[in-house]
């Protein structure tokens, strides 16, 4: 629980017991703090910044903070909201969004001063949404869960709804409820069931889009969202696949060696998943693939999935890290009823010239942010001390080591250096572009032993500031050589 949502039911329990103790005695309830002072320190999740001088942040229980001074003093805006504001973008020094609990999307036209809310679908569907960019002061994208990528052109009058679908040749649809499988054959949309985290712009007259999300998600654009890619993780576990005979479904020494060497390259990296793909060739499909009783197929398909699995289980890899998402549908009567078509695709999607399993990493980090400084370099943070390289406009990613397994959340680049932050004080620093990562000095940065939400860096790239736990804004002038804390105030630390 964060320091500020303990303090408003602690403010109550007083204010009962300041009645009883003084009954009808006049008391002075009149305000502690004047109109848009800051008199409880929130916890903030994100931080814009627009110039040298402008900067918004946004966090818990609605709160908006603003500095017109280049972050000397701090004024809190009014919002429409009370709900937990994720992310916050400024399209200029006036107009900008913020997104956050339940659907909740607000727009200030001043600033940061004040915040109107803006209806939209996914406020009427409940889904928390997650980032936001703003293009300009007309256009801005925004995400979250499921899936949810919305998109307005009019200042947030309207919001369009491209967000991810399941369709029946989805490889998630034979995940979905019975209700949702129905939904999906008579044409209506069903979300993928995704978190989104993340997104990103160039600044105009730049195209170029991207978005980062839970189980490795990555989307990047070139003609500022009209059309969405997936971008690829690249690794450098990798396996050949098994071969089998003909009915084949035990192991050679060869097949195990080699899975053995494969579990221990990724034993301890966690957020790696595996996938277990199995196949059978053309001769096994047409002696065991009946339609009316595919049970043959299926035994043989299974057990081949069980000797890999048993395997790899020996040497490290638990089971809730393994994928098999095309694993034989023993319920296929409960789909082929509304889909006939449902148990050829399944024999089509198994075929192959060779009997025998497809084992390859799945590259399913959960990652927070994402950030370009140019229409090629760009950066990811993510849980377990991941960070992302790309060189290529976000087609390809590679890891980089780091010393830590904590979450990033947040990466940015700053004019010397690129700073990472994230959970229990966490940040690292980089001076050669990201190959390498380094702990910053005391005399660089102060000791924080909270959560760290966001760093961002201003046009100039000179000027940064990361926000987080309990109103916490350090800030930096010299690109991200040196930190220092500018709120709370010194009088009001812990």
């Amino acid at each position: 629980m964060s320091r500020s949502s303990c303090l408003r039911p602690l403010q109550a329990v007083l204010l009962t017991l300041t009645v009883s103790l003084f009954g009808c005695h006049v008391l002075d309830y009149s305000p502690r703090y004047a109109e848009g002072e800051i008199d409880i320190l929130d916890d903030l999740f994100a931080v814009s910044v627009v110039d040298e001088d402008n900067v918004v942040a946004v966090g818990y229980h609605g709160a908006t903070y603003f500095t017109e001074d280049g972050g000397d003093s701090w004024s809190k805006g009014s919002s429409d909201t009370s709900r937990l504001l994720y992310s916050v973008s400024m399209a200029t020094k006036s107009i900008g969004w913020a997104v956050g609990q339940l659907g909740t999307i607000v727009r200030t036209e001043d600033g940061g001063r004040t915040w109107k809310k803006q209806p939209n679908i996914k406020e009427e569907e409940g889904s928390h949404l997650f980032g936001v960019h703003a293009i300009d002061s007309n256009r801005a994208w925004v995400v979250g869960v499921w899936g949810s990528r919305i998109f307005t052109e009019d200042g947030g009058k309207t919001w369009s709804d491209h967000s991810v679908p399941v369709t029946l040749e989805h490889p998630m649809f034979v995940w979905l409820s019975s209700e949702d499988q129905a939904r999906v054959r008579a044409g209506e949309l069903v979300y993928e069931d995704v978190g989104l985290n993340n997104v990103s712009c160039l600044p105009l007259p730049a195209q170029k889009c991207w978005i980062v999300g839970e189980f490795g998600y990555i989307y990047y654009s070139e003609d500022l969202g009209k059309n969405w890619e997936r971008g690829e993780i690249l690794g450098a576990q990798r396996m050949d696949p098994i071969e089998l005979d003909y009915n084949q479904i035990g192991l050679s020494e060869s097949h195990v060696g080699s899975l053995e060497v494969f579990a221990k390259s990724i034993e301890d990296a966690t957020h790696l998943n595996v996938l277990i793909d199995p196949f059978a060739n053309e001769r096994e499909l047409r002696e065991f693939a009946n339609e009316e009783d595919p049970s043959e197929l299926f035994d043989i398909l299974s057990a081949r999935v069980d000797e890999v699995k048993a395997v790899l289980e020996e040497n490290g890899i638990l089971s809730d890290r393994m994928r098999i998402p095309n694993k034989p549908p023993w319920d296929f009567e409960d789909f082929v009823e509304h889909d006939e078509t449902f148990l050829q695709r399944y024999f089509d999607g198994r075929r192959a010239e060779v009997p025998g399993i497809k084992v390859a990493v799945m590259q399913n980090p959960y990652l927070f942010t994402i950030r370009f400084t140019d229409d090629n370099n760009g950066l990811i943070a993510g849980l377990g001390g991941v960070i992302l390289q790309s060189f290529d406009g976000g087609r390809s990613w590679l890891y980089r080591e780091t010393d830590r397994k904590h979450a990033f959340f947040s990466v940015a680049t700053g004019a010397d250096r690129i700073v990472a932050v994230g959970e229990k004080g966490l940040v690292r620093t980089s001076k050669d572009g990201g190959n390498t990562w380094m702990e910053p000095t005391e005399s660089q940065f102060p000791a924080i032993f909270t959560f760290m939400r966001d760093v961002n860096f201003g046009p100039q790239k000179s000027v940064g500031y990361i926000v987080g736990q309990a109103g916490m804004v350090l800030r930096t002038k010299d690109a991200g050589q040196t930190w220092t804390q500018v709120l709370p105030p010194e009088n009001r630390r812990s």
